[in-house]
């Protein structure tokens, strides 16, 4: 706990009755704030009140004046109330061990639902689940393989990519080739053998999110190599130490013809090592899935209504949903409670912000955002009056800023909004548009949108991964990053400037004049676009920088 309090900020003490379900004393995930970040932050706040000392003022202040005034002082209580004994890790240690790992379309995914709609409402916060179309089902029952060669028989474990085929009952088998890392090359080598044949693909060992990008990049374009030779499918060795398990979208997503796998990485060096010493090999791999048409599936929104302009709407976004090899803490459990407990601190304390604030947990962004994306049509008609779209989805990792989609007037609003925890920085914003999580429809519709730019910690090695687990958040950081957040809401919220809604134009320009096209089709995205099923429609002319 911090010992320099500013006069008139209240910190949430251990649970009274009155406070039963809002607060809860500190456990042993919830760490006090060590004494120099608890100074750094105690000082950024000190300086926020001083602003509004009578002291300090030179002449009477107006009503303009007393406004921004009125917001420091709101801005700074909500930014203290992370620092005292919230039930911010008792949230997630329920999310990742209750229900666990949450992909869509699962049962535990509509148990999370349920979860987050009682979190929101146990806070005091108006909350609804919206639904949205999901293209088809995919979920993993079961995934064996076994490798076999004269003299050789063994059962590397495995898991199913998402959007692989299902294999036929009893499994298939095929020749097992060795095709290097995919390259052209590789593939120029193996020839014809590569027709019906399973094809092992060797990965670097995955050490940093810069490796995870790459690793996107690159599969990319060996899986159409892959497909154009009528290659069986392709097995990856895994890229992650201690022979860990993840899943990694086929790059192709649902039009995938395909059976696609991750093998343990002991497991696929063996196979290397035994195809480079001349061995033939076959795999028989077995992958039962649960396969199923376009269902339905839901966001849940948590909303604080706006006080003096409700109709223009802040989108704080993270999304529900997770693979289910682990319990999803890092993706993306813990931004998920961080949004909740912004939200639950706003009604604790009585804070109303001008505009409204929509908390979004999205459902379906492992599976290609389908969830923002649906709320991006079910709420066409407003997107006009869509002042921000944030997406928090890179773990328990310090945030370090933001990136601002190319906008440059973006990036002083955001320095604006942060100010109450620049204690917390220093922040550096990166006007750079990104794919990949759900900031992505909003920017594909104009709307400025931002992404909280994280550092990596633990989060690219445990990338969807089976040790995605409670374990690998830093509770301290993520109580820091929950502050961030909540300053990043109410600035949004309350400060006058409003960029425009881009229009179609503006946004087929801000995707030629980037790398938007590269980034859309490493995640399969930019077919949807090109064919009109994504983004703005027509060529609406912009609106006013500014008012």
């Amino acid at each position: 706990m911090w010992t320099a309090v500013p006069s008139g900020l209240r910190l949430c003490g251990p649970c009274r009755p009155r406070n039963a379900g809002r607060c809860s004393p500190p456990t042993a995930l919830e760490p006090r704030l060590n004494p120099l970040t608890s100074r750094r932050l105690a000082t950024s706040l000190l300086s926020l009140s001083l602003l509004g000392t009578p002291a300090l003022a030179e002449a009477p202040k107006s009503s303009a004046a007393k406004a921004t005034e009125s917001s420091r002082t709101e801005a700074a209580r909500l930014v203290s109330a992370f620092l005292g004994d919230t039930p911010l890790m008792t949230d997630l240690q329920s999310l990742v061990d209750e229900v666990g790992g949450r992909a869509t379309g699962s049962p535990s995914n509509l148990r999370s639902v349920d979860w987050a709609l009682a979190r929101f409402r146990a806070a005091g916060v108006e909350a609804r689940k919206e639904g949205f179309q999901m293209p088809g089902l995919w979920l993993e029952r079961s995934a064996s393989a076994t490798v076999r060669g004269p003299g050789v028989d063994y059962s590397p474990r495995i898991a199913a990519m998402p959007f692989s085929t299902a294999t036929p009952k009893g499994g298939l088998t095929a020749p097992l080739l060795d095709a290097g890392k995919g390259t052209e090359k590789d593939f120029k080598a193996l020839g014809e053998k590569v027709k019906g044949a399973l094809l092992l693909v060797e990965t670097a060992e995955l050490k940093d999110v810069e490796g995870l990008f790459r690793e996107y990049a690159e599969s990319m374009e060996l899986e159409q190599r892959a497909f154009a030779a009528g290659a069986a499918g392709v097995v990856y060795m895994g890229s992650r130490p201690n022979n860990i398990l993840y899943r990694h979208n086929v790059s192709v997503g649902m039009r995938n013809t395909r059976p696609m796998m991750v093998m343990e990485r002991d497991g696929a060096l063996r196979a290397q090592r035994l195809l480079r010493a001349g061995k033939a090999l076959t795999l028989t791999a077995e992958l039962d899935l649960q396969l199923g048409p376009a269902y339905e599936s839901y966001n849940v929104i948590g909303e604080i209504r706006g006080s003096t302009r409700p109709d223009e709407v802040v989108v704080m976004g993270a999304h529900l949903d997770s693979w289910d090899l682990g319990t999803g803490a890092l993706d993306n459990g813990a931004n998920v409670v961080a949004l909740i407990e912004v939200a639950r601190q706003m009604k604790r304390l009585g804070i109303k912000p001008a505009r409204t604030i929509r908390f979004a947990l999205w459902n379906g962004e492992e599976q290609g955002m389908h969830g923002s994306a649906g709320y991006t049509k079910t709420h066409e008609a407003e997107l006009d009056k869509h002042v921000m779209a944030s997406s928090f989805d890179i773990g328990c990792g310090r945030i370090t800023g933001f990136f601002t989609g190319g906008r440059p007037e973006l990036p002083p609003l955001v320095d604006q909004a942060l100010e109450p925890v620049k204690g917390l920085g220093p922040f550096t914003q990166v006007d750079e548009p990104i794919v990949g999580t759900d900031n992505y429809d909003f920017m594909l519709h104009g709307v400025p949108n931002l992404v909280a730019n994280q550092e990596p910690a633990l989060y690219g090695p445990n990338y969807h991964a089976r040790s995605d687990e409670l374990d690998k958040c830093d509770p301290q950081q993520l109580r820091l990053n929950t502050a961030i957040a909540g300053a990043l809401a109410y600035g949004f919220a309350q400060m006058e400037a409003k960029l425009p809604r881009q229009s179609r134009a503006q946004v087929e320009e801000l995707i030629r004049t980037s790398n938007l096209v590269q980034q859309m089709k490493s995640f399969g995205m930019y077919e949807d676009w090109e064919s009109g099923k994504r983004g703005r429609k027509g060529n609406a002319v912009a609106g006013p920088e500014t008012r």
